[in-house]
């Protein structure tokens, strides 16, 4: 088996269109939002940061969930487990940020519940850079990796970026809700609405 994503380089990884290059690309991101976001003081930016922390989950794991964990379960012999493990830590901040979404600034409970997020991404990114892809990189060639990042990056743009609970985590039923979904969650990212 391959050795994590992490350590590896673009060109290991199939190059800068891969989706071993994408994801990590993603994951490093997530890292350092949630960094600055607990090197803040100020409550008006951390939450601008964690806006931006919850967009950037909720549309990276949209993608994943659409695209890139059906091609793990037809691609990786113990695919089908692997991914249901991931997608158990998705609906666990799924549930979490829907939470903090309902709490206001500077509440005690939605803090520990940002803490808590903030760690099940934190594992969740070490699976699938340690476990899950490694696999994937196994069981694929370098062109069908580049295609499927090409794929995974055109369902990223237009997926949503709010946790939806009720959502299944598994196509055809969360492609059918997504684009709905989308919509209505970036207008309400560009008008501001449910910002505390």
């Amino acid at each position: 088996m391959s050795k994590t994503i992490k350590d590896q380089t673009v060109e290991q990884l199939g190059g800068s269109s891969s989706i071993l290059v994408r994801q990590r690309r993603e994951h490093e991101e997530m890292d350092r939002l949630m960094d600055q976001y607990l090197t803040l003081d100020d409550v008006h930016q951390r939450e601008r940061v964690l806006k931006q922390v919850v967009q950037l989950v909720f549309s990276h794991a949209f993608a994943e969930e659409t695209v890139l964990w059906p091609a793990v379960r037809a691609s990786v012999p113990d695919g089908e487990e692997l991914t249901a493990r991931v997608e158990e830590e998705h609906q666990q901040i799924n549930d979490l940020v829907a939470d903090i979404e309902r709490l206001p600034a500077g509440d005690p409970g939605r803090e520990d519940k940002v803490q808590r997020a903030f760690a099940l991404i934190r594992q969740d990114i070490r699976d699938e850079e340690d476990l899950l892809l490694p696999r994937l990189q196994d069981a694929m060639n370098t062109a069908r990796l580049r295609g499927l990042g090409t794929t995974w990056a055109a369902v990223r743009q237009t997926a949503p970026t709010h946790p939806h609970p009720v959502i299944p985590r598994r196509p055809p039923g969360n492609a059918l809700l997504g684009i709905p979904l989308s919509v209505y969650d970036r207008v309400r990212d560009a008008l501001g609405v449910g910002r505390r």
